[in-house]
C-alpha cells in the first residue's frame, strides 16, 4: 500500500471532502487516489500558499461524477504501475563512490512483456536488479538499457508482472494549472499531488544536456525513478534529482510557467525527465540498449558553472580527464581554442561530430597559470562495468 504525501495545507483540504463515515469502510490507498483524482477538479496550492495556511480554491470548472471516475480508474492503474527498484551493483564499480553500491528507487511498467522505465543512474553497472511490488513480492530483473543522452535506463522482468503498463502522455502539453500526480513505488512508496513550474533546459554538472525538463514542486525525496502522471493515467516524466532551488536549476527564466515564480526566496523541487525524449528512441533502447545519441565523447569531469566560470568539482577516476592531468579546482578557459562560459556550450563541442574517440584540447587556469591539457575521449558506456554474462 502506497502511503501519501502532501503540504498540510493541502491535507487539511483533502481531509475536508471525505467524512469519518465514507473514509471507515475503504482501503485507504483507494480513498486516496479517489481524492487526489477529486483534487483534479480543483484549484492546487501554490508554492506561496503552501508556505500559509490558506487551502486551494474551487475551480470554476467543476469535474462531473463520471469524469472523476475515469480519473480515479487512470491513477490507480498509474498507481499500481509505479513499483520499486532494488540494484546492487559490480564490485569495485566506479559509480559505487557517487551513487552507492546498494541503490534504491523506482520504475514504471511501460510494457506488456514486463520492461520498466526506470532512471539511468540507479541501474548504472548493476550485477543484480529486483523489483518490488507493493504487496511486498520481490521479482528479479535484468538490465535492457541504459541510455546517456537522456538518462533513462530500461529493465527486463524475468517473470511476468501482474500489472498493466501505463500509457505515456505528451510532456510537452502539460499546462500550469494542471494538477500532476507524483508516485514512488515499492513496499515504502507514496503518491502526492505535483505542480509544474517550468519547462526547459537542463545542464547537469556530469556532462548531461536535455531540453524541456520538468521542474516540479513541492520536493519529493523519493524521487529516482518515481513516475510523474498526468489527470489522464499518463506517464509524462521520470523522476531524476531533488533540487535546493528550481529557480537556480532552470536555464530559462522565461520558461517559468508560475505567476508565484517570480524571484524571490529558494523553492525547492523535483526535477523529472520529460517522456517526450522517451518516445521517440524507445525502440532503439529495446533493441541496442542506447540510442545513437548516446555514442559521444566523454571527459570524465564534473564541473559547476557560476559568473560565466567553469569550475571542475571531480574528476572521475580512470577518466580522460585524469590521465591528461586535469585537476579538482581547475577552471576551464577553453576548449579547442574556443572559449566557453556555460555548462550547455561546453558540453555541446565535447559532442559536436557525433565521434566517441577524438582528441580536444582544453585551457585550464590553475592558480593563477595557465596550464593547456590535450585529452583523447571516450565513449562513456565503454567504461562501465557489467554483471557477469550481459
Amino acid at each position: 500500500m502506497k502511503l501519501v504525501v502532501c503540504s498540510d495545507p493541502l491535507s487539511r483540504w483533502w481531509r475536508a471532502q471525505l467524512s469519518p463515515d465514507v473514509i471507515a469502510p475503504v482501503v485507504w490507498r483507494w480513498v486516496w487516489l479517489a481524492v487526489v483524482a477529486l483534487s483534479l477538479g480543483a484549484a492546487m496550492w501554490t508554492p506561496a500558499e503552501a508556505a500559509t495556511s490558506e487551502a486551494p480554491r474551487a475551480s470554476t470548472q467543476p469535474v462531473s461524477e463520471e469524469e472523476r471516475r475515469t480519473m480515479g480508474e487512470a491513477l490507480q492503474r498509474a498507481s499500481d504501475a509505479s513499483i520499486g527498484v532494488l540494484v546492487r551493483v559490480v564490485d569495485g564499480s566506479a559509480s559505487a563512490e557517487t551513487l552507492g553500491a546498494i541503490r534504491k528507487g523506482s520504475g514504471v511498467v511501460i510494457g506488456e512483456d514486463g520492461v520498466v522505465l526506470t532512471i539511468g543512474y540507479l541501474i548504472l553497472e548493476a550485477e543484480q536488479i529486483d523489483l518490488v511490488l507493493d504487496d511486498g513480492r520481490i521479482v528479479p530483473a535484468r538490465p535492457l538499457a541504459y541510455d546517456v543522452a537522456t538518462g533513462f535506463g530500461l529493465v527486463q522482468s524475468l517473470v511476468p508482472l501482474p500489472l498493466r503498463p501505463v500509457p505515456l502522455g505528451d510532456s510537452a502539453a502539460i499546462s500550469a494549472d494542471e494538477t500532476l500526480m507524483f508516485v514512488s513505488g515499492g513496499q515504502g512508496g507514496a503518491v502526492s499531488p505535483a505542480r509544474l513550474l517550468a519547462r526547459g533546459q537542463f545542464a547537469g554538472y556530469w556532462e548531461y544536456l536535455i531540453e524541456g525538463a520538468l521542474f516540479t514542486a513541492p520536493a519529493r525525496p523519493d524521487h529516482s525513478g518515481a513516475g510523474l502522471y498526468n489527470r489522464h493515467g499518463e506517464l509524462v516524466g521520470i523522476g531524476s534529482l531533488v533540487l535546493n532551488d528550481t529557480r537556480a536549476s532552470l536555464r530559462q527564466p522565461g520558461a517559468w510557467l508560475r505567476p508565484d515564480g517570480a524571484p524571490g526566496g529558494r523553492l525547492p523541487g523535483n526535477l523529472f525527465v520529460p517522456i517526450n525524449l522517451f518516445k521517440p528512441i524507445v525502440d532503439e533502447l529495446r533493441q541496442r540498449g542506447r540510442s545513437q545519441a548516446s555514442e559521444r565523447a566523454w571527459l570524465g569531469l564534473s564541473c559547476a558553472e557560476s559568473d560565466g566560470r567553469l569550475t571542475v568539482l571531480r574528476v572521475s577516476r580512470d577518466s580522460p580527464a585524469e590521465r591528461a592531468g586535469v585537476r579538482q579546482g581547475d577552471r576551464i578557459l577553453r576548449i579547442d581554442g574556443a572559449g566557453v562560459d556555460d555548462l550547455p556550450g561546453f558540453y555541446r563541442h565535447i559532442w559536436q561530430g557525433g565521434q566517441a574517440e577524438r582528441d580536444v584540447q582544453i585551457e585550464v587556469n590553475r592558480s593563477g597559470e595557465v596550464v593547456r591539457l590535450m585529452l583523447h575521449t571516450v565513449d562513456r558506456q565503454m567504461t562501465l562495468k557489467r554483471a557477469t554474462g550481459i
